[in-house]
């Protein structure tokens, strides 16, 4: 942080704390004019005010309370920029990048450091490291008729995946579900491991709306499209439509059900089947087609490392074969 709110929680702190002394050093002056134990002059109800002191026991742990948070400060961070004498961090702090988190993590290593979290990190690594060494030398369909396997799966599928796909796995606008057999790039568990450790980035679908010739167009080929899923549009509409989706059958094919090779899907989704990423409503496939649309999910193999996508991959599996 900057000098300035380095020296302004400094202050705070320490002025808090001296503060504090000072109170209670006030409150333990006589200022009643009348001797401890004495009568105040005043009585309610019967009880007699008396001039007594604080509580020795009360005044004295105030007192220690007040000297331990001088000794906290002095020991670990939390005046400003100064880190204590312990040198003791809670986390490596204003990391950017995981290429970042990973350096400083080598740097405290070398240097003797003492950061809690790559602590507890290497600790739970030492203690559940022979149990993903062992899940990872088993096969995904293995792994996903095991309890005690889909269990830890599960747990790791919500800690790290289910802000996007649901803690039920069934996805939200722009997720996909993961609990059904419709898969953009392949539901084997080979496919489903690739797709968690590299990542997927959609090439996109691009914008349609000046090439399909304005808004009716994209209107005549969203009618098309929603008439491959068996619901009623517009016949004049859709058949208007289907001439122009030629444009679309490079990607989808010319029935609309998707690009596979050797049956495997390449990303281009079916349109037939009436399952929707974006939402299935005219006016939301008028949307994707109007502004397009590409959806991006980030790597995992560099931030849970193989052996925790491989069990995360039996569980995803497991789901779409119930």
């Amino acid at each position: 942080m900057s000098s300035f709110w380095s020296i302004w929680i400094t202050v705070l702190s320490l002025g808090t704390l001296v503060g504090c002394y000072l109170l209670l050093r006030y409150c333990l002056k006589n200022f009643a004019g009348v001797e401890e134990g004495e009568s105040m002059g005043h009585s309610f109800d019967g009880i007699e005010e008396l001039n007594n002191p604080l509580p020795k026991w009360w005044s004295t742990f105030f007192l220690v309370t007040i000297i331990w948070g001088f000794g906290y400060f002095l020991m670990y961070p939390g005046l400003g920029n100064f880190e204590g004498l312990f040198g003791w961090k809670s986390s490596n702090q204003g990391i950017l990048s995981l290429q970042e988190s990973k350096a400083k993590a080598a740097h405290a290593k070398e240097n003797n450091l003492i950061v809690q979290y790559d602590m507890e990190v290497k600790a739970a690594d030492a203690k559940f490291g022979p149990i993903f060494e062992a899940f990872a030398a088993r096969s995904i369909e293995d792994l996903a008729s095991d309890d005690a396997a889909l269990k830890v799966g599960q747990r790791l599928f919500l800690q790290n995946c289910s802000q996007c796909h649901g803690s039920d796995a069934r996805g939200t606008t722009g997720f996909p579900n993961l609990a059904d057999k419709d898969w953009l790039y392949g539901g084997t568990p080979a496919d489903i491991k690739h797709s968690l450790m590299e990542g997927r980035k959609a090439q996109g679908m691009i914008a349609w709306e000046t090439m399909l010739g304005g808004d009716q167009g994209v209107k005549d080929v969203a009618a098309y499209v929603i008439s491959l899923s068996g619901r009623e549009v517009n016949a004049e509409s859709a058949k208007s439509g289907q001439e122009k989706f030629a444009m679309c059958a490079g990607c989808h094919g010319a029935d609309g059900k998707g690009s596979t090779a050797m049956g495997i899907p390449l990303g281009a989704p079916n349109l037939a089947d009436d399952i929707w990423l974006y939402g299935g409503s005219p006016r939301v496939v008028e949307q994707s087609i109007r502004h397009g649309r590409a959806g991006v999910m980030p790597a995992w193999k560099d931030i849970l490392g193989e052996q925790k996508v491989h069990v995360i991959s039996a569980y995803v599996y497991s789901l779409s074969q119930n």
